[in-house]
């Protein structure tokens, strides 16, 4: 059912004669008749009667008044949920307990009258198709790894560089170390078994192991941020890569160390993804918050792959 010719019926209801229905509209007097006559057409019922002033509601007319005044509200409001500005801003952060997280927290902090939807979508190709759909509005992640080149209707920028730390259990040979070098670190056994191949972390990670000659094993099932954080503290010849914002708590008897890593600091280079022609003006916020909150990043003694976006 065409919505214009509805809309023209309610007006021709509402003003009783189709040449102020026609003035109302914006539209000639002609053509309020051929939207009303094929309205009638698609119900196959007469929807006026002709009156001494003008056009009066037929019996059909007036049963079907109200149901038209329905469908133009349900129509209005499902334009303004998709309207921009009007929905909320849907924003993937990979994971809730990662950077990206923190950087939203501190936006809907500065940015409260913003309405936020947030996401946490794995892999990368997922997030750039939903953001290449609409699906999501942004997406953090580090690009462009190798022979993964991001699709020319897709913006990035570089927005933070998180500094890796090194997490330690009571019993490791570091534990006691207020810094360490990453050459530092060839021989020790770097256990990180989220570390997906393919994903864009798992090229990280083999680049800094071809970087610097370290260790680092993904083997057995990754049971979340919890039991690697048992095993760690349990575990005297294993130790993991932390990012420098991500926030876990553990108890304190596990007796964890978190240690920084120098000469140079591997940095995870975290960049936001939207799409060039989305209109959320919301986006534009986001973006320029980013901007402000992280400006003046040192990048002097720091490492990234060279395949990373520059800054």
């Amino acid at each position: 059912m065409d919505l214009e010719t509805v809309r023209t019926f309610v007006a021709v209801a509402d003003a009783g004669q189709f040449q102020e229905a026609a003035a109302e509209l914006g539209i000639t007097q002609q053509a309020v008749s051929k939207r009303v006559a094929a309205l009638e057409r698609t119900l196959g019922v007469r929807l006026f009667t002709r009156t001494p002033r003008g056009s009066g509601l037929s019996i059909d007319g007036q049963a079907f008044l109200p149901h038209a005044r329905e469908l133009l509200r349900v129509a209005e409001r499902a334009a303004t949920s998709v309207r921009a500005g009007r929905r909320p801003l849907r924003v993937d952060v990979i994971a809730s307990r990662g950077a990206a997280t923190g950087l939203m927290r501190a936006f809907h902090r500065a940015h409260p009258e913003i309405d936020l939807d947030v996401v946490m979508l794995l892999d990368i190709e997922t997030a750039v198709a939903a953001v290449r759909s609409g699906t999501i509005d942004a997406s953090f992640r580090a690009v462009a790894a190798p022979g993964r080149p991001l699709p020319e209707d897709i913006a990035a920028v570089r927005v933070l560089d998180e500094p890796l730390q090194l997490l330690t259990g009571p019993g490791h040979a570091l534990a006691s170390a207020r810094s360490v070098t990453v050459d530092g670190l060839a021989g020790h056994r770097i256990w990180m078994p989220g570390i997906v191949p393919g994903s864009e972390w798992g090229a990280y990670y083999d680049d800094l192991v071809a970087a610097f000659g370290l260790t680092i094993e993904a083997t057995g099932p990754n049971f979340g941020s919890d039991a690697l954080l048992d095993t760690i503290a349990d575990t005297p010849a294993l130790a993991t890569f932390m990012g420098g914002r991500t926030r876990l708590v553990w108890p304190a008897g596990h007796g964890l160390r978190l240690i920084p890593v120098t000469d140079p600091t591997p940095v995870y280079p975290h960049a936001l993804l939207w799409h060039r022609d989305n209109p959320h003006p919301a986006l534009a916020t986001l973006r320029a918050h980013l901007t402000a909150a992280t400006a003046g990043q040192d990048t002097a003694g720091t490492w990234t792959p060279d395949w990373v976006i520059p800054r």
